[in-house]
């Protein structure tokens, strides 16, 4: 098995000028009840809009150390936003796909599906007690939250 995230971009200028039709709302959870019905959903969340949020950009390492400049949304030089997100635990690409064909979008909606990296596609890039120290900050961070 292996964890895949699905993230929704949509057009946000596009989709906060046309509100969404109430039954959308039903159909996502039924999508999503489908997946937690099915044991393959971790998580899931809609995103506010980009006006509620924050870029952060890095000096590309010429600069003389400052830190990231922070811009304030709305984002509007980014035509494709992203508006949510789902991980899903599935056993493959196809079923990670299979799932996501099955979200209930129209309005020309994209969902870029991905695996989620583990710690074993770093053996023998990462320094090993790196990948250890990562290994403890997972298990601490899954006991935090209850997991």
């Amino acid at each position: 098995m292996a964890r895949y995230m699905l993230v929704l971009t949509y057009d946000e200028a596009t989709a906060l000028a046309t509100p969404p039709d109430p039954a959308v709302f039903e159909e996502m959870g039924r999508f999503n009840a489908a997946m937690v019905d099915a044991g393959v959903l971790l998580a899931g969340e809609g995103l506010a809009p980009s006006s509620q949020g924050a870029v952060l950009t890095f000096p590309d390492g010429e600069g003389d150390g400052d830190g990231p400049t922070v811009s304030d949304g709305p984002f509007t030089e980014a035509r494709e936003l992203i508006g949510g997100f789902w991980i899903l635990k599935v056993d493959s690409l196809a079923e990670a796909v299979s799932w996501a064909r099955r979200a209930p979008f129209r309005q020309g909606e994209r969902i870029e599906v991905r695996r989620v990296t583990e710690a074993e596609d770093f053996e023998g890039l990462a320094p090993e007690g790196v990948l250890e120290q990562e290994a403890e900050l997972r298990e601490r961070a899954a006991q935090q939250h209850g997991g």
